[in-house]
């Protein structure tokens, strides 16, 4: 009887071990992100007495510098009252009210559960948010704007409207996975001064690392949905929505490190400058947050985002998948699209059309960032969709590129924008046909 029950020991052993170290970690993840209500930290306090004039003014700016309006609006709807759906790859997350409503909003949160959602990115009551919140950018703000933000949205009048259920798919939004995605992927990032730099530099450090969630569109995102850090911005496709966002570090994606500052500026302000024009998700920052920012701090998110740019690590040149021969039937194709569609906007030779005061109306293609980056998504979309740069202060009547999904085929997109790729000293890869259907399949069209 020994000799059959005595090997089970090592089994019942490693069973053991396993139950024990599988405890422990479930243990140091509970803890992870709920300790604090068992051991509560000592955070900075709230201001103190009713909210000022001046500090619902500061809030107000701090809300358009996050764009919280974007997300915590639904299309139509009452402005912040949420209900906006938000896409991601596990299905869909539905923003939160944020007016002062009792039952459906912030009406019974506090400036310190306010901070809690912004630093620890926690609702009251210590439901865990979904990352569709950027809260690892959100803990950067620091108490007293965090404060300044609430006393802003408690002058916003109530409305009533419940937060839809999310849509997300099984397990995922359940609190035990966000436990231990947060374990893995989030922690809080108080925004640190960098002592080497001047107050300019580290005011646009702060405002792109958080306020301006920059890294949460222009940073890789994993198979689990979690970016880089909040000062990476190494750029990436952006899930769901498919555009790429550029690499702010890569002069040759962006121009940062050899534009004039007053340029990136102006681009930061109005949506175009001499050399670029924003669209897709960018124009919408833009025109929605951007272009009301003050010029000292758009001029140090500037001088940041051009610091950054200079000083990257050293980066080969871009080399793109040269093909060895474009078939003659596509280079007839692409030059028959280009000259129907696009010369009389983007000129014979790709160099575009300004206005008479300088600024421009069409961009050139030639030697175009945009059209020469080596993946041709954007590109894609543009012509899908269409290209309109954000209506600005600035720039209130730019002009615009009618989408081309119901006139051009696959084959015909894929033609016209090698075309553009390859003429005028423009070297970069054939966009295949495939890659359009791609992109258009996955818009549902």
């Amino acid at each position: 009887m020994n000799r059959l029950t005595h090997p089970t020991k090592p089994f019942w052993r490693l069973g053991q071990v396993i139950l024990l170290s599988l405890g422990v970690l479930a243990a140091a993840v509970v803890w992870d992100n709920w300790g604090d209500l068992v051991w509560p930290p000592k955070d900075a306090p709230a201001l103190s007495g009713k909210a000022t004039e001046a500090q619902i003014e500061q809030g107000r700016y701090l809300a358009l510098a996050g764009n919280c309006m974007a997300c915590h609006t639904s299309l139509g709807g009452p402005a912040l009252a949420g209900g906006r759906r938000i896409d991601t790859p596990f299905g869909g997350v539905y923003s939160s009210n944020l007016t002062p409503d009792p039952q459906t909003g912030l009406g019974q949160w506090d400036a310190q559960d306010f901070w809690h959602a912004l630093h620890l990115g926690r609702s009251k009551g210590g439901r865990l948010l979904t990352p569709a919140f950027p809260y690892n950018h959100t803990s950067v703000i620091p108490r007293e704007d965090s404060d300044a933000i609430f006393a802003w949205l408690n002058t916003q009048a109530p409305i009533v409207q419940a937060q839809p259920d999310h849509t997300l798919v099984w397990p995922v939004g359940t609190q035990p996975a966000l436990a231990v995605w947060r374990s893995l992927y989030f922690a809080p990032s108080p925004f640190v001064v960098d002592t080497q730099q001047n107050a300019q530099w580290n005011r646009g450090a702060y405002l792109v690392q958080g306020l301006g969630h920059c890294a949460a569109c222009h940073s890789p995102r994993n198979a689990l949905g979690a970016s880089g850090s909040v000062s990476d911005l190494s750029g990436g496709l952006m899930p769901v929505v498919n555009w790429y966002a550029p690499d702010l570090t890569r002069d040759a994606e962006t121009g940062l490190a050899s534009s004039p500052l007053p340029e990136i500026v102006r681009l930061l302000r109005t949506g175009t400058s001499a050399s670029a024009q924003t669209s897709g998700p960018m124009g919408e920052v833009v025109q929605h947050s951007l272009q009301h920012l003050s010029p000292n701090d758009l001029q140090a998110m500037a001088v940041y985002l051009q610091s950054r740019a200079k000083n990257a690590p050293d980066q080969a040149p871009q080399s793109p998948r040269q093909p060895a021969r474009i078939s003659l039937q596509v280079t007839k194709q692409g030059a028959k699209v280009y000259e129907r569609h696009c010369l009389q906007c983007h000129g014979e030779k790709g160099e575009g059309i300004n206005t008479a005061d300088g600024k421009v109306a069409y961009p050139s293609l030639a030697g175009n960032r945009a059209v020469l980056l080596n993946d041709p998504t954007n590109l894609v979309q543009v012509v899908l969709y269409g290209g309109y740069a954000p209506v600005t202060a600035g720039h209130p009547r730019p002009f615009g590129m009618p989408p081309a999904m119901l006139e051009l085929d696959d084959r015909d997109i894929s033609a016209v924008l090698t075309h553009l790729r390859t003429q005028w000293g423009n070297r970069a890869s054939e966009v295949p046909p495939l890659q359009v259907n791609r992109i258009r399949a996955a818009q549902g069209h």
